[in-house]
C-alpha cells in the first residue's frame, strides 16, 4: 500500500486535498489509480508465484486435500489474518479516493478473500499441494470479521494483529521453516502469534478509558511441525509441541490524535502489528508463564 501511494504521489501534488488526507468527495483519478494499481500488483504477484513457486513442481488435475489437523491450525490463523489485512488495506485505499462506503466493502474489503482464494485454486492444480477448503473457510472468517464490524458498528472495534519472535527451530528444519529472516517470518509458525485486540473505549464511549487503550488475546504454538526431533543432541530428543494462549494489553495506534496526514497513514499501516507488552501465557501442557515484554 505504501508503494501504491508513493508511485501515484506526483499525480496529486497539485491537488487541493493533501496527498495523505482522505478525499471528502469522490476523486475519480485517485479511484482509477487505486483500481489499476490493485489489478497490476495482484496480477504481477500471481505471475510471480507461478514462475517462482509452482513451476518447480508437477502440475496435476484439480484436487483438494484436508490439512485442517496440521500445524495446530496456525496456518489457518495466518490465512484469516492475511485476508483481514489485505481487505482492510483495500478499504482504506478506496476511502482515500473518496469512494462510497458500500463500494469500499464490495471492492475493497473482499480483496483479501478474492486474492487468497485465487492462490488456493492454483494450489489445487499443483501436485505438491491441493485446494484446501479449510484455508478458504479461514479466508472467509478474516473477511467476515472485517465486513461484519463495519456493518454492525461502522468501525473496527476488534482488530486482527500479528507479532513474531525468532525461534531456534529453523536451524533444525530450515527447509520447512525458512533459512532467511523473511522466510522465517512467513513460515516459522513457532514464532508467530495472532491476536484479537479489543478497543475498550469503543464499547464504553462515555468512560474515561484512554481512546488508544486495548486489551488483547492471542494464539500461538510451539514445537512445530509436530513429531519433530532435535538432532543436535545424542540421542536425538523429541521436541515438545503445545498450544499457547495469551492475554495482554495493546495500543490502537489509529486512536492517537494527530493533525498530520502522514502520521495517520503510518499509524494505520503499523496498527496491524501488536506492540510489545507484558503478557500472561497459558500452555496446553498446563504451564503458566509471565512475560515482562512479549512480542
Amino acid at each position: 500500500m505504501f508503494c501504491l501511494f508513493c508511485t501515484n504521489g506526483a499525480l496529486w501534488a497539485q491537488a487541493k486535498t493533501p496527498f495523505f488526507q482522505k478525499s471528502d468527495t469522490l476523486n475519480k483519478k485517485r479511484r482509477t489509480s487505486v483500481y489499476v494499481s490493485e489489478a497490476v500488483i495482484g496480477t504481477a504477484v500471481l505471475i510471480g508465484l507461478n514462475e517462482l513457486w509452482y513451476k518447480d513442481y508437477p502440475r496435476s488435475s484439480f484436487h483438494s486435500l484436508n490439512d485442517n489437523s496440521q500445524w495446530m491450525q496456525m496456518d489457518k490463523f495466518g490465512h484469516a489474518y492475511t485476508s483481514y489485512f489485505i481487505g482492510k488495506m483495500g478499504m482504506d485505499a478506496l476511502a482515500w479516493s473518496g469512494e462510497t462506503k458500500k463500494n469500499q466493502l464490495i471492492y475493497g474489503a473482499t480483496l483479501g478473500f478474492v486474492f487468497l482464494t485465487t492462490v488456493e485454486i492454483l494450489d489445487g492444480f499443483s501436485q505438491e499441494w491441493g485446494f484446501s477448503t479449510g484455508d478458504v473457510l479461514a479466508n472467509a472468517m478474516g473477511t467476515g470479521l472485517l465486513i461484519g464490524q463495519e456493518l454492525l458498528w461502522d468501525e473496527q472495534r476488534i482488530q486482527f494483529k500479528f507479532s513474531f519472535s525468532a525461534t531456534e527451530y529453523p536451524n533444525l528444519i530450515p527447509e520447512k521453516l525458512g533459512s532467511t529472516t523473511l522466510q522465517q517470518v512467513l513460515k516459522d509458525y513457532n514464532g508467530q502469534t495472532y491476536w484479537l485486540s479489543v478497543n475498550l473505549r469503543s464499547f464504553f464511549k462515555e468512560s474515561k478509558i484512554p481512546r488508544w487503550f486495548n486489551v488483547a488475546v492471542g494464539y500461538g504454538a510451539n514445537g512445530l511441525p509436530e513429531g519433530s526431533y532435535d538432532f543436535t543432541t545424542l540421542p536425538p530428543q523429541p521436541i515438545e509441541s503445545y498450544r499457547q494462549f495469551f492475554a495482554s494489553i495493546d495500543v490502537d495506534l489509529t486512536k492517537i490524535r494527530t493533525n498530520s496526514g502522514f502520521l495517520k497513514t503510518l499509524f494505520n499501516v503499523f496498527n496491524y502489528v501488536k506492540v510489545p507488552a507484558p503478557s500472561i501465557e497459558y500452555r496446553s501442557n498446563g504451564e503458566f508463564v509471565f512475560h515482562f515484554l512479549y512480542f
